[in-house]
């Protein structure tokens, strides 16, 4: 299911069983590979003599964020000499990770949320995100050959509700705390849109509800599919609130006022490169290679590098590469 920037990720929230995830691999036809689609050159980011001419296979989910994030890893590993392949826009996460397990990719940029709830079928989320990724990397090292490095603690690709700015200033709501306010003193402006299936999940709409201590008029939810939702959200008619997802560009080029999650309901999604332990073990290197650009990327970095793609309509090899170049960690040699 098409969910612009976001597509699939959360549908991950499903569990899969690794038949799923298996018979969805296959179905992917995954092959070795293509080459990087641009050059690029050593920048801060130099060669690595233990990485020379070390074949590496990079993978990403399918929606704009991961391919984005893909190429980034596959310009870095470039510059530091390594032989790079793509094997980015792997259909669905179960897919994608399994492609990560099963050998067919080396490198896997993931959100600390997705492993916890989704492949390892855990049900209570831990609100602080260096506890999170702590939790997540030991029970994946344990029980699935997988280890996380270079984490980014100010990249969360999290739930959360918008407004649009005339809205959240006319009611005067900057978290959303601030909803109880509203559903005490003005019921008929808390209206929202929502997927199908956040509207009735426990960590969605009843769970937030519930959480901040407000009701919800069933009458006043409209249930859309992503895509609308934020066009819904930015003009206000449908729905006063939408849920939307962190770094997702069209925050940015609608301008919209996201509420801050003040209790810290939702999952953390924070985002750090993952591969297998033995990967790890080998090539140490992988670590300083990466955990410099992990140090520059936060929600607004995110934010711009999707709008690139999806507000935009540049090629996602291009933002990479524009942003990587932008940061000096490598040159563009065939530039204008």
């Amino acid at each position: 299911m098409k969910r612009g920037t976001q597509l699939s990720r959360r549908g991950a929230l499903k569990l899969f069983s690794a038949a799923a995830a298996g018979a969805a691999l296959t179905g992917c036809g995954l092959s070795s590979g293509s080459s990087v689609p641009l050059r690029v050159g050593p920048g801060s980011i130099k060669p690595v003599p233990e990485l020379e001419g070390v074949p590496f296979t990079v993978g990403s989910k399918d929606f704009t964020e991961q391919i984005v994030l893909a190429y980034i890893a596959e310009f870095a590993m470039s510059a530091a000499g390594a032989e790079v392949r793509d094997l980015s826009n792997i259909t669905g996460s179960a897919s994608a990770r399994n492609a990560l397990v099963s050998k067919q990719i080396d490198l896997l940029w993931e959100y600390t949320g997705s492993s916890w709830i989704s492949y390892n079928g855990k049900t209570d989320p831990i609100p602080d995100a260096r506890a999170q990724y702590d939790a997540v990397r030991k029970l994946d090292i344990e029980a699935n050959g997988v280890t996380w490095f270079a984490l980014s603690l100010k990249a969360d690709n999290t739930y959360a509700f918008a407004l649009n700015q005339e809205n959240a200033a006319r009611l005067g709501v900057e978290k959303l705390s601030d909803l109880k306010r509203v559903a005490q003193q003005n019921p008929q402006e808390l209206s929202f849109c929502v997927e199908s299936e956040f509207a009735s999940r426990n960590d969605g709409l009843p769970g937030v509800a519930e959480a901040y201590g407000f009701q919800v008029d069933q009458s006043k939810v409209e249930t859309l599919s992503t895509g609308p939702i934020y066009s819904a959200t930015a003009t206000g008619k449908a729905c006063n609130l939408g849920e939307v997802f962190t770094t997702d560009g069209r925050i940015q080029s609608l301008d919209l006022k996201v509420l801050e999650d003040d209790k810290q309901f939702f999952p953390r999604y924070n985002l750090a490169m993952t591969t297998r332990v033995e990967m790890l073990e080998r090539y140490p290197q992988l670590e300083s290679v990466f955990a410099p650009i992990s140090a520059k990327l936060d929600n607004q970095q995110l934010l711009d590098l999707n709008a690139g793609v999806d507000v935009d309509g540049r090629d996602p090899a291009d933002v990479a590469r524009a942003w990587m170049v932008e940061h000096g960690f490598v040159t563009a040699p065939d530039a204008a």
